[in-house]
């Protein structure tokens, strides 16, 4: 709840209280179907291939969030830098997710910040994970975690899903290991008019939310991080970017620090009618919490960013005369 109240004052104060930030251009992965690397991902024609990385915590400074994802490309391609950034955010009071793919070892410095979490994107089971993102293998990931607190994220692709008792052994797998904290599960998002083998079919997502709900009951690790009210989101996700608490309360920003990826941190074009973004599902779910007075949270987002887009635009033409 305290949450809830500090982001509602960045947005009636005109500011986005989440922060997104590719980090680095440069990845040693190639996965199928990786939106950060689609040909529009910024904007028409542009990708992150296009782009220089640039360095520098201004953006923080000018943003204020209460929260930053920090993403790639492979943010630990930069982690001499992030052995400087991550102690500073902690510092500021900002809670940080840092999204990477475990190629190369953690530093053991990390596991004792505050206010991080560190996320692993472990897609599938070993067979298949390891022949779409290697370098960052089951073996690799395995040894690289150890002494660390972690939470995996797996993108669920229609390709997984057309196997009885896959999405289970995976949760078996990562459940009894140690290191790990919680598990998050997504669902593949394409961009509008995709019919890749990623893509999943609205049955496919229907049969999908019905495990994932049966699971909770099993894996203490998958309902610690997935409520029941996320999950069911995924069965009736928002309509559009204007649709969805994530698209409007977050500044995404490109691996230059100056481009902004819109209208969310998928970038494109993305298909919000087959959207299985766990962050988009999570803050509708938020959205439809009532406050004790029994209005919706989301409610209270929606007219505070209208107040919000107000006082920005006063501020704005105060501050360019």
């Amino acid at each position: 709840m305290e949450g809830i109240f500090t982001a509602w004052g960045r947005i009636l104060a005109g500011r986005a209280p989440n922060l997104s930030v590719e980090i680095t251009r440069k990845c040693p992965l190639t996965c199928p179907g990786c939106y950060a690397f689609t040909d529009d991902h910024i904007g028409p024609g542009e990708s992150h291939r296009q782009l220089s990385d640039f360095k520098g915590a201004e953006l923080v400074d000018e943003h204020k969030p209460i929260h930053v994802s920090i993403v790639g490309g492979e943010p630990l391609v930069r982690y001499r830098e992030l052995n400087e950034v991550l102690p500073w955010l902690a510092g500021q009071g900002i809670h940080t997710q840092l999204v990477i793919s475990a190629a190369r070892p953690i530093p053991e410095e990390w596991s004792g910040l505050r206010r991080l979490q560190v996320v692993v994107s472990i897609d599938g089971l070993q067979p298949e994970h390891d022949a779409w993102r290697t370098p960052a293998t089951y073996d690799r990931i395995l040894k690289h975690i150890v002494g660390h607190e972690i939470t995996v994220h797996c993108t669920i692709t229609r390709q997984q899903v057309q196997r009885d008792g896959y999405l289970e052994e995976f949760l078996q797998i990562w459940s009894a290991n140690p290191a790990i904290k919680q598990l998050y599960l997504s669902l593949y998002t394409p961009q509008i008019g995709e019919m890749s083998e990623e893509c999943l079919t609205v049955a496919d997502c229907d049969r999908v939310v019905e495990q994932l709900l049966y699971y909770r009951a099993q894996f203490p690790k998958l309902a610690r991080a997935m409520p029941e009210e996320l999950i069911s989101v995924y069965a009736e996700p928002p309509e559009s970017p204007d649709d969805c608490v994530f698209a409007k309360i977050t500044t995404c920003f490109s691996a230059d620090l100056e481009k902004q990826v819109t209208p969310c941190q998928l970038g494109g074009n993305p298909d919000c009618s087959r959207c299985g973004c766990i962050a988009s599902a999570g803050l509708k779910a938020v959205g439809r919490h009532r406050l004790p007075m029994g209005i919706e949270v989301g409610k209270v987002f929606d007219g505070s960013s209208w107040v919000g887009a107000r006082v920005r635009q006063v501020t704005e033409t105060v501050g360019g005369r």
